[in-house]
C-alpha cells in the first residue's frame, strides 16, 4: 500500500468513526510531547504517565497539548504505560458526552472550550452580514517579520501637514 493510500485510510478512520472505549481502554488528556512519538497524558483522576503514538498515526495525524485520546494499556511498560488507539476530536467528544461515557474529571474543560468558538463564530457571522470583505483576521500571521501598521486615510499620515492645514483653515 502506498503512503498516500495509507494516509487516506487512516484519516478517514479517525475522522469518520465514533468509537467508545472498551473496559480496558480509557480516555486521557495529552499534557505535552516528550519526543520520539511519546506524549505525556493525564487521566481524569489526575494520574500522569507516558503514552506512545502507534506507527499508523505517525506523520499522518498530529496531536497537541490539550487533545483527548483513547489509550490501550501496556502491561510490560515501566515508563510508557499505554498506546494511543484513537484520537478524539470535537464531534467524538460530543458523542461520548451524549452517551454518558465521558469521564467526570474532564466535564468542565470541553464545555469551556466549546462555548468560546461558538461565540467567535457568531461574531464572524455578524461580520459577514455587514459586508466586510476586507477582514484579514483569519489570515496567517508570520511571527518572523516585523509588524507594520498601515492606515487607510492619507490625512492622518503626517502630523506636520495636519498642523499646517489647521493653521491655513484658521487663517482663512
Amino acid at each position: 500500500m502506498s503512503q498516500a493510500t495509507k494516509r487516506k485510510h487512516v484519516v478517514k478512520e479517525a475522522l469518520g468513526d465514533f468509537v467508545t472505549p472498551t473496559e480496558k481502554q480509557q480516555i486521557v488528556k495529552v499534557t505535552g510531547s516528550r519526543g520520539n512519538n511519546l506524549h505525556e497524558a493525564v487521566t481524569a483522576r489526575g494520574v500522569s504517565f507516558l503514552v506512545s503514538m502507534p506507527t499508523k498515526f505517525r506523520k499522518n495525524l498530529w496531536i497537541k497539548r490539550g487533545d483527548y485520546v483513547i489509550v490501550d494499556p501496556i502491561e510490560e511498560g515501566e515508563k510508557v504505560k499505554a498506546e494511543i488507539s484513537f484520537i478524539l476530536y470535537k464531534d467524538n467528544i460530543h458523542y461520548l458526552q451524549k452517551q454518558k461515557l465521558w469521564p467526570e474529571g474532564f466535564t468542565e474543560e470541553p464545555d469551556k472550550t466549546d462555548k468560546e468558538p461558538e461565540k467567535a463564530e457568531e461574531t464572524e457571522k455578524d461580520d459577514d452580514f455587514s459586508g466586510s470583505d476586507d477582514d484579514e483576521s483569519d489570515l496567517f500571521v508570520n511571527t518572523n517579520r516585523c509588524n507594520y501598521q498601515y492606515s487607510e486615510s492619507g490625512e492622518e499620515d503626517n502630523p506636520e501637514e495636519a498642523e499646517k492645514e489647521e493653521r491655513t483653515e484658521k487663517g482663512s
